[in-house]
C-alpha cells in the first residue's frame, strides 16, 4: 500500500511539473500572417475546466515594420448583441400674446408639430424614448424603438390623456455587401423623405420640425422595405462630421429606393398600392475653395402615394388621394456658420372649404435656417439659430385633411453645457391657420418655449 502511494504522489507532482510548464511558456512572436490564437493549457480530465475563453492578440500597427502593420488586416468593431439607450425631453409652451382663443369658426394659435401650444398649458414631457439595438453577426442588425410621451385624444369629449406607450420603430438591417455600404431594412423605420425629417428630434436644432416638410410623412415612419447605398467616400466625410460633434442625420444612406404602406405610422393599410420613395444626399469638402474644414450637403428625394384621409364622419375615405412631391435640401455645416434649407412642392388630398369635400390641390413649402456654433463663450456647445417655415397644403393626417397656411420666424439657442444634456430656448413669431376644417382665417400669436433633454 505504501509504495502505491509513493507512486502516485510522483505522478501527481510530475503532472503538476507539467502544468507549470506550459502555463509559463513564451508567447510565440506575432508574425505577417496576422492574430495568433493564444490557447489555454487544457487540465486533465481529473481537473475541473476553466471556463475563460481563448485570447486573440492582434498585431499593433506602431509595432515592428512598415512592411508587418501595412500587411495586417484592420481589426473589424465588435458586435454587440444589445445595446440601450435613450432620451428623454421636458418642454414648457406659453402663449405670451396672441389667439390662444378665438370664437367658433374662427382658427386659434395651434400647431400640429406641438400639441402644448394652447391656453391651459404649462410643462409637459414631450418624448421618452427607449432604443434597443444590436448586431447578432452575418450582417444582421436590429433596431427597436417605443416613446412612452404618446398623448390620446378623444377619450372624454375631447379630454386629452399623455405618457401612452407606442411604438416608433421596429426593423432589421441586412448588410447586402462585405463592406456593410448596401443594406436592406425591413419593418417601421424612417421613410427617406426630408432630411430634417430623417434627423433624429435628439440632435435636432430648433425643437419641432416644419410644416411643409413633414406635412409630407408626418410621425416620419411607415411599415415597408428599403434600400439605402453608401460609398465609402461619403460614410467617411460622415464619421468627420460626427467625430467634429455636428448633427447628422442619422443612420441612413446617401442613396435610398424604398416603398411602404402609405397610411402613416401604426396605422393599418387602405389600399393596394404602396408608397414609393426615392432619395439622395451628397457631402461636399470645401477645401479647395478655401473654405478649410467646411462641408456642404445638397440632394432631393421624390414621392408617390395614393393616401385615404380619416373623416369626421368615421373611418377613411374611400377613395385614394393621389399625392406626388418633389423635395431638395441643402445644408453647410456650422463652422461656425451654417445654413440649412429644404423645400418641397406636389399634389396632395387637402379639404376644399367650396366643394366641402376633400379634393387633390396643389402644395408647396419649407423653410431655412442659419446658425453659428459659439466655441469658447460658454462650458460645452452654444448654437443660436434663426429659422423661418412657410407651407400652403394640406395636412393629411388630421381628420379631412384641412389645409394649412403657415407663415412662423423663430429664433433661439441650444446649450449643451455637458453631454448628456441639453437645453433649449426659442421665442416664435407665428402666423398659421388651424388644423380643423370647420374653423376659417389666420390665428397669431407670440410663444415662448422651454426645453431640457437628458440624454441616457
Amino acid at each position: 500500500m505504501r509504495a502505491q502511494m509513493e507512486a502516485m504522489a510522483q505522478r501527481i507532482a510530475a503532472l503538476e511539473t507539467q502544468i507549470a510548464s506550459q502555463q509559463a511558456a513564451p508567447v510565440r512572436p506575432v508574425s505577417d500572417a496576422g492574430p495568433v490564437q493564444l490557447a489555454t493549457a487544457q487540465p486533465p480530465s481529473t481537473q475541473s475546466v476553466s471556463s475563460t475563453p481563448a485570447t486573440s492578440v492582434a498585431p499593433s500597427a506602431g509595432a515592428g515594420s512598415a512592411g508587418t502593420a501595412a500587411a495586417t488586416p484592420p481589426a473589424k468593431k465588435a458586435s454587440s448583441p444589445l445595446t440601450i439607450r435613450g432620451y428623454a425631453q421636458v418642454r414648457y409652451s406659453q402663449i405670451v400674446s396672441g389667439d390662444s382663443e378665438a370664437p367658433a369658426g374662427r382658427s386659434r394659435l395651434r400647431s400640429v408639430q406641438d400639441s402644448a401650444i394652447g391656453p391651459d398649458t404649462n410643462f409637459s414631457f414631450r418624448r421618452i424614448r427607449l432604443v434597443f439595438q444590436g448586431d447578432v453577426g452575418h450582417g444582421i442588425s436590429y433596431y427597436l424603438q417605443p416613446d412612452f410621451a404618446t398623448a390620446v385624444n378623444n377619450q372624454s369629449s375631447g379630454e386629452r390623456r399623455e405618457n401612452f406607450l407606442q411604438l416608433r420603430d421596429a426593423y432589421v438591417d441586412i448588410a447586402l455587401d462585405r463592406q456593410h455600404a448596401f443594406k436592406l431594412r425591413l419593418g417601421q423605420s424612417k421613410v427617406p423623405f426630408g432630411w430634417e425629417n430623417m434627423q433624429s428630434s435628439s440632435n435636432r436644432i430648433p425643437l419641432d420640425r416644419t410644416d411643409g416638410i413633414n406635412s409630407a410623412v408626418p410621425s416620419e415612419r411607415d411599415i415597408g422595405a428599403v434600400v439605402y447605398y453608401t460609398p465609402p467616400a461619403v460614410q467617411a466625410i460622415w464619421d468627420d462630421l460626427s467625430a467634429d460633434g455636428q448633427k447628422l442625420f442619422g443612420n441612413y444612406g446617401a442613396f435610398a429606393l424604398g416603398v411602404f404602406n402609405g397610411q402613416g405610422v401604426n396605422r393599418p393599410e387602405r389600399n393596394e398600392s404602396v408608397m414609393t420613395v426615392a432619395m439622395a444626399t451628397w457631402p461636399l469638402r470645401l477645401d479647395s475653395l478655401g473654405l478649410e474644414g467646411q462641408v456642404a450637403e445638397f440632394g432631393g428625394a421624390l414621392l408617390h402615394n395614393k393616401y385615404k384621409p380619416e373623416l369626421r364622419s368615421g373611418g377613411v375615405s374611400e377613395v385614394g388621394f393621389d399625392e406626388r412631391r418633389v423635395g431638395i435640401h441643402a445644408i453647410l455645416y456650422p463652422k461656425p456658420f451654417g445654413f440649412q434649407a429644404e423645400w418641397n412642392r406636389g399634389r396632395g388630398p387637402q379639404y376644399s372649404q367650396a366643394s366641402r369635400s376633400i379634393e387633390t390641390s396643389s402644395l408647396n413649402g419649407g423653410y431655412v435656417m442659419a446658425m453659428y456654433r459659439v466655441k469658447g463663450l460658454l462650458p460645452g456647445s452654444f448654437i443660436p439659430f434663426v429659422r423661418y417655415e412657410h407651407y400652403r397644403g394640406g395636412w393629411k393626417a388630421a381628420l379631412q385633411a384641412p389645409r394649412l397656411e403657415t407663415d412662423d420666424l423663430e429664433f433661439g439657442f441650444e446649450w449643451a453645457p455637458v453631454k448628456p444634456v441639453e437645453l433649449t430656448l426659442s421665442y416664435a413669431r407665428m402666423d398659421r391657420r388651424e388644423a380643423d376644417e370647420r374653423r376659417s382665417g389666420r390665428a397669431e400669436g407670440d410663444v415662448v418655449r422651454a426645453q431640457v433633454q437628458w440624454n441616457y
